[in-house]
């Protein structure tokens, strides 16, 4: 009698191979964990950095706010929330918020107006409009140093030269002491402030408006299109996602502005030019009272985040939301 060996299934040379799913899955699995560890070595040294440089001086700032500390050694004598409470009861504090609230509103009605219109005009073919773009921008590379510097002797009384140009034409009444006196010391700063840094927007938008296909502007020409609605209904709405870059930019520079002041007016007369920034620069440097300026800084970075993240949230999430999308797309 024959009989024939039929293999068992669960036994032979293929049982400890697996199945060629479960192979695959496994290698997607190390891949996925080796791409981790590589994205993570990548960004580790720029994580470290940000976090000793950026978010402890944060934290210990947070830290210093409920002590009164003049700086030397570790904080000691606690007083609770004292620094935030004598903060809001501070007339120069409080008049620091006002002035702050009205820079970015005359940012926001004059200097970026006026930005755009330059750029709209610098964007035609105007004879000579690199070496304008050139002039217009050039203010914004110097440092604010120098240009408090300047701008100190531009409006010196009685011999600056602002004076002596409107000598020239007969307007000696207009003059005066641009920085010395509180009726004129804000909207001189802010004549300056215009100065430096419009060229910066000017360039942004710039750069918008040559990002606008010319086929939609000519084909609102040939529909009847005055200069005025093709502005109004074409690169208006197209330029939107810079314009609103400029004006966060703007609001953020307003609210931290420093040294630009502290060259021109130190914040005087009086207080009258002060920013939040010079306040804290001055009680923590001048005075030593280093836990009420802590309190002050972070005061600052709260508007400013709550600004940021406001911002970001109603005004900014559409033109981030078409960033992603059009990632997404990209990747597909």
């Amino acid at each position: 009698m024959t009989s024939t060996f039929l293999p068992d299934k669960r036994t032979g040379p293929d049982t400890d191979v697996p199945p060629p799913a479960a192979g695959k899955a496994r290698g997607r699995a190390r891949r996925r964990t080796l791409n981790w560890f590589t994205a993570v070595g990548f960004q580790l040294p720029a994580l470290v950095l940000f976090g000793v440089l950026v978010l402890l001086p944060i934290l210990f700032a947070l830290y210093a706010a409920f002590f009164r500390w003049g700086g030397f050694g570790m904080p000691s004598d606690y007083i609770g929330v004292d620094n935030f409470t004598r903060l809001f009861d501070d007339p120069v504090f409080l008049g620091d918020l006002w002035r702050c609230l009205v820079l970015v509103l005359l940012s926001l009605a004059l200097q970026l107006p006026f930005a755009l219109a330059m750029a709209v005009l610098l964007n035609q073919k105007v004879r000579g409009r690199a070496v304008y773009r050139m002039l217009f921008f050039a203010p914004y590379v110097l440092s604010e140093a120098i240009t408090g510097v300047l701008f100190s002797m531009i409006f010196a009384p009685d011999d600056g030269l602002a004076d002596r140009l409107l000598g020239g034409i007969g307007l000696d009444g207009l003059g005066g002491e641009w920085f010395a006196d509180p009726s004129t010391v804000m909207a001189t700063l802010f004549l300056v402030m215009t100065w430096k840094y419009f060229g910066f927007h000017m360039m942004l938008y710039l750069a918008g408006l040559q990002s606008i296909p010319r086929e939609l502007t000519e084909a609102a020409l040939i529909d009847g299109a005055n200069a005025w609605q093709r502005f109004r209904n074409v690169t208006l709405p197209l330029l939107a996602p810079t314009l609103r870059i400029s004006v966060f930019l703007s609001v953020i520079g307003s609210i931290q502005l420093f040294d630009l002041v502290w060259v021109t007016t130190a914040g005087g007369p009086d207080h009258h030019s002060e920013t939040m920034a010079v306040t804290m620069f001055q009680y923590g440097f001048k005075r030593y009272q280093v836990g009420y300026a802590s309190a002050i800084s972070v005061v600052m970075f709260g508007i400013s985040l709550v600004f940021a993240l406001a911002y970001q949230r109603f005004v900014l999430r559409r033109d981030l939301e078409g960033a992603t999308t059009t990632m997404r797309g990209g990747g597909k």
